[in-house]
């Protein structure tokens, strides 16, 4: 039996086939050695960048400040708050409720303007009473004086009367007897007229009492409008419409005062300076202050007062210094601080300039300069010196309060110049 023949062309086709894994060793090892090559060059690379990449200079900083001129008469500073030296807590000695109240937080008064009015409705029907009383009082006067009168007249006619018994008696046509009765009637007269003097007295003594209470329950209704005691502002209220108004009381539900209003003419700064610098402050001494609440304001005052006693806690002397000029800026209570001066400033002298610690200006390329920071690169700035105040030099240039600049800046800083802030040893 014959086998098959294998069909034509199938050594051909066979031959056509692609054997993706018979790669030749040689060329596989050369790849890896060029990626090894690869890899360790950008490895170098990367160290290189790191150590050659530009560092950065350390330095510290100071800052621009805003000063003033007038500091360098500075002999000392305390501290302390505005106060008004005339201030009240306005009440009235009636007691009663809040019926009406004109004004709040910031009104502006006048002295004897009605702030405030309280029920007065018991009072009001005590004047009627007293009015009742008063006219009482006169009409028992009116009728003490017609009683007076009377007795007067009958005075009058008794002694009339006994002079015509004296006549006749003298001419014997009546008898001794006679005279003495009239004489009797006469005395008589005379004793009703002097009592009814007396009674004319009381009478008056009556209508005076009356008026006297009248104007007694008139005061006490005056003291249910309660007025303001002097020119001023209200600063506080402390009472509303319906409460109950008890002086000299700390009932519970009641109140005492109704406003309480100070006289803003009269503000001065109240300060506190240490007892070992007390020799340095003396009455009539110029000082500047300045206020928490209006930083960008300075106020010439002087020392008018120094309280002669020691707060034992604090070691400090309360120190009063008055403003020169009032502005209506300021308000009672504000913080405040007083730098006593050995001489009054000029007003050139409070006019506030730009200054930076000395050993932030260099000297470059022939000008004076200070070199800012802007990131963390330095920019050098171009100034000019003035005056030495205090701890810092007064500079002009195109640099603006708060501004960071270099501390003695290096030798190689220039601007562009990448720079790290440290802080200071």
């Amino acid at each position: 039996m014959t086998e098959a023949a294998p069909p034509t062309g199938a050594p051909a086709l066979a031959s056509l086939r692609i054997d993706r894994g018979a790669v030749a060793p040689g060329r596989r090892r050369g790849w890896r050695s060029w990626k090894r090559w690869l890899l360790l060059a950008l490895v170098v690379a990367a160290v290189a960048a790191f150590f050659l990449r530009p560092r950065k200079t350390e330095v510290q900083v100071t800052s621009v400040v805003t000063t003033y001129p007038s500091q360098q008469y500075a002999q000392l500073t305390a501290s302390g708050y505005v106060v008004a030296q005339r201030r009240a807590a306005v009440a009235s000695k009636a007691t009663g409720r809040l019926l009406e109240l004109r004004v709040r937080e910031g009104s502006v008064v006048k002295k004897d303007d009605i702030i405030a009015r309280l029920d007065a409705s018991d009072v009001q029907a005590s004047i009627l009473a007293a009015q009742a009383g008063v006219r009482v009082a006169e009409a028992g006067l009116r009728q003490a004086q017609a009683a007076l009168r009377q007795a007067q007249v009958e005075q009058a006619n008794a002694d009339e009367e006994l002079a015509r018994s004296k006549s006749l008696f003298a001419q014997q046509f009546v008898s001794q007897q006679a005279v003495d009765a009239v004489q009797r009637r006469a005395d008589a007269a005379s004793a009703s007229a002097a009592s009814a003097q007396a009674g004319i007295a009381q009478a008056q003594a009556s209508v005076a009492q009356a008026q006297a209470q009248l104007k007694i329950q008139q005061v006490n209704e005056d003291f249910a409008l309660i007025r303001a005691p002097f020119d001023g502002v209200v600063l506080v209220k402390n009472a509303n419409v319906g409460d109950i108004i008890t002086p000299f009381s700390s009932a519970a539900g009641t109140q005492g005062a109704v406003v309480t209003m100070a006289d803003m003419s009269t503000l001065e700064v109240e300060a506190d300076v240490s007892e070992s610098n007390l020799a340095k402050a003396k009455i009539g001494q110029p000082a500047e202050i300045t206020l928490d609440a209006l930083p960008d304001a300075r106020f010439r005052g002087q020392v008018v007062g120094i309280v002669p006693t020691v707060d034992r806690a604090k070691a400090t002397v309360m120190t009063k210094i008055r403003f020169d000029k009032l502005d209506p800026r300021i308000l009672p209570e504000m913080s405040a601080k007083v730098t006593i001066l050995s001489q009054a400033p000029t007003d050139a002298e409070q006019q506030p300039l730009l200054a930076v610690n000395p050993k932030a200006i260099v000297e470059r390329d022939g000008q004076k300069q200070v070199f800012r920071i802007d990131g963390d690169k330095a920019e050098a700035v171009a100034v000019t010196t003035g005056r030495t105040l205090g701890d810092v030099v007064e500079v002009k240039g195109a640099l603006k309060s708060g501004e960071r600049v270099v501390l003695a800046p290096p030798e190689g800083l220039r601007t562009g110049g990448e720079v790290a802030v440290v802080a200071g040893k």
